[in-house]
């Protein structure tokens, strides 16, 4: 396999709403394309991105997936990205080192809320934009309806690169509006065809507005378009170009997948006016030192790579997918990783599906596999040994519902964690965390669903039994009155015996502390390390409900000793004493955990959060406007009540809305559910 040019390589993401047909569309650009003699189908589980079991079981893309193809002496390396959005983690790592993108629309369905919210990743990374209106061969579909939904919901600066055209309102083919050349459809292939007299019209119309807007990029070409002046060929792709790299156009594009209708075009056009690695800016780096590094996508920069993904793999152990920024990568060669490593690149491929093709080289722009590197993980920067520079990782979001496992079979145990770190080296979001206080293991992922896949892989993948429940809320007891005891720990029959008596103060806190006021040595200095750790020991369990207790200040003040049956486990078991002795005089009260959560939601959900949050007994902290409509809510909620939030909040705003959560303090339980919680957790 012969490297190529970063000039010649495109690196685009194929992305969309859940159905929308973007498997199929790589399916058919690597067919029309040559790289396939037969197309394969979801349904028969023949496609070459859909090749994990799991995604030919749900018949949907769950994981990123990597299609070179290759068209007129370029390479394009198609990422076929999950329409899911509990799989976003996927789509953070890749709109990190693509240049390009298609946005797949289901004609049928319009823009729907999976399209709206890939559209507002690949704004927010300024990444050229194709949008691909597919299945336009569906019934009952009229593009111009179509169009008018694109431009209300994703910019008034989409405009129409192709136009449908169809025999008895049958859509068959389309007119490329650009070069004003038809394509139809003859029931095998897509050939030329001559445009249809009902159409000339409105294509004429959509060509003079492309002109217009090229002749916008340029003052002479504005000045030759308003004197009427016809612009070339090459001018108008030009223009087009500056336009696409811009975002001052985003190109809509119409045909049906199944039917290979557009996918010839769409190749062209990745060539004409999508970038190549070496049209973006030089990449922003650190050394070690944190200097700003500049890295260009040029072979003759110092080698650097970014690693997008992680897979782990039962025959090839852990892969992991980088975009070569700068330098080539070669077999042999030394590289920094940025946890502080250096390792030796042993093995090298070019991956497609599941398939991996041992190559000797890389070259800058690329996008390459390699395995057998201990600790390298999804975020990481690989680098020169001898110019070692750090990417700056991306921000994966954190888990925010989380299920309990209980495992059915002892003999399973030992597998869990082994199969748990490899789901997460492959989902930096997947949360995985053991409560010592409530002996659960918790599995945390960014919605129900996401989790239950988690479970479905530790069941079908590590043939690990096992069923969920809800997690346990961690709480905690404190105190809010001062009170003074005596703990006495006396056990004299003959011979050494225990005899430890102290008088302590117990009192509100900002965290546990212990302090002495002993005067006259009624307890030796010695025993205070032994009343100290009796304390503490104490602390681990209050009378309330048996959750831990925080915010108390112990001050011994007096006790006494004897001589001979003294000794430290007495003077310990007397400060237990105390504790418990001065406890309830303390007025103990429960604490729960309250949570900082950041709310993400379209401006029209933000009345229905707002009500559903105060319920929920939230404090509203701030509302900010953000981008394209979405406004930022932050608010302080106990953890019990956003067990489900995940849940509720897709209901809420039509799966739109997502939220990230973090542990903020310990707040006392409201009076009249106090009873209610100690009751709950008794057993705790």
């Amino acid at each position: 396999m012969s490297n190529f040019d970063s000039k010649k390589i495109r690196n685009i993401a194929i992305v969309g709403h859940q159905g929308s047909g973007k498997t199929t569309l790589v399916e058919s650009l690597c067919f029309t394309s040559g790289g396939i003699d037969k197309k394969g189908e979801i349904e028969k589980k023949t496609t070459i991105s859909d090749y994990l079991a799991d995604e030919q079981r749900k018949q949907c893309s769950i994981s990123t997936s990597i299609v070179p193809i290759y068209h007129k002496d370029h390479k394009i390396n198609l990422i076929d990205l999950p329409g899911n959005d509990d799989f976003v983690t996927e789509s953070l790592g890749v709109t990190r080192i693509v240049k390009g993108a298609v946005l797949v629309v289901d004609a049928s369905c319009k823009v729907q809320v999976g399209t709206i919210k890939a559209w507002n990743m690949l704004r927010k990374r300024n990444i050229p934009t194709f949008i691909y209106v597919n299945k336009m061969d569906k019934e009952d579909v009229v593009f111009d309806d179509i169009l008018e939904d694109i431009r209300e919901k994703l910019g008034k600066n989409a405009v129409p690169f192709c136009y449908p055209i169809g025999h008895e309102s049958n859509f068959d083919g389309f007119v490329n509006v650009v070069d004003l050349k038809a394509r139809k459809f003859d029931g095998t292939k897509c050939v030329d065809a001559p445009i249809y007299d009902d159409k000339k019209m409105k294509v004429f119309e959509l060509h003079n507005m492309i002109c217009e807007a090229v002749a916008g990029t340029d003052d002479e070409l504005l000045e030759k378009f308003f004197n009427g002046e016809t612009l070339t060929n090459e001018e108008i792709h030009r223009g087009l170009r500056v336009g696409v790299l811009n975002g001052e156009l985003i190109p809509v594009l119409v045909g049906s997948a199944t039917k290979n209708i557009g996918v010839h075009t769409m190749l062209d056009m990745f060539i004409d006016y999508l970038p190549s690695p070496s049209d973006l800016k030089p990449y922003v780096a650190t050394d070690l030192d944190g200097n700003e590094i500049y890295r260009k996508t040029e072979n003759d920069e110092p080698f650097s790579g970014y690693v997008f993904k992680t897979i782990v793999d039962p025959y090839s152990g852990v892969i992991n997918l980088l975009k070569i920024n700068s330098g080539v990568l070669k077999v042999g060669d030394e590289v920094y990783c940025s946890d502080g490593t250096t390792q030796r690149v042993s093995n090298l491929y070019v991956m497609t599906g599941k398939n991996l093709q041992a190559v000797d080289s890389l070259e800058a722009g690329d996008i390459a596999a390699v395995n057998h590197l201990e600790n390298v993980k999804s975020g990481m920067t690989l680098s020169d040994s001898k110019n070692p520079i750090v990417y700056k990782p991306v921000n994966y979001p954190t888990a925010v519902i989380h299920r309990a496992i209980v495992i059915k079979n002892k003999a399973d145990e030992n597998k869990i964690g082994i199969a748990l770190s490899k789901i997460q080296l492959e989902d930096p979001s997947v949360e995985v965390k053991r409560n010592t206080e409530t002996k659960q293991l918790l599995i945390g992922g960014l919605s129900l669903t996401h989790v239950n896949y988690i479970v479905e892989k530790l069941i079908n993948t590590y043939k690990i039994q096992l069923t969920t429940e809800q997690p346990k809320v961690v709480y905690r007891e404190s105190i809010k009155k001062s009170a003074t005891a005596t703990g006495r720990y006396i056990k004299q029959s003959g011979g050494s015996g225990f005899y430890g008596v102290v008088e302590m103060k117990f009192e509100p806190s900002e965290e546990n502390v212990f302090t002495e006021e002993i005067f006259g040595g009624s307890v030796p200095k010695n025993y205070f390390p032994a009343v100290e750790k009796g304390f503490f020991e104490a602390l681990k369990q209050g009378q309330l409900a048996g959750f831990p207790v925080i915010g108390v200040k112990a001050t011994l003040l007096d006790g006494k000793y004897h001589s001979v049956d003294s000794n430290e486990m007495a003077f310990k078991m007397a400060a237990i004493l105390a504790f418990k002795e001065a406890y309830m005089a303390c007025k103990p009260v429960i604490l729960e955990p309250i949570m900082r959560i950041k709310v993400n939601v379209d401006s029209k959900y933000i009345g229905s959060i707002i009500s559903d949050l105060n319920s929920r007994r939230a404090r509203i902290q701030s509302i900010e406007e953000g981008e394209h409509g979405i406004q930022e809510l932050e608010a302080l909620v106990p953890e019990s009540e956003i067990l489900d939030y995940a849940t509720q909040l897709k209901s809420l705003t039509q799966a739109s809305g997502f939220f990230n959560r973090e542990f903020e303090s310990y707040e006392e339980v409201p009076e009249n559910l106090k009873d209610r919680v100690i009751s709950e957790n008794k057993l705790i």
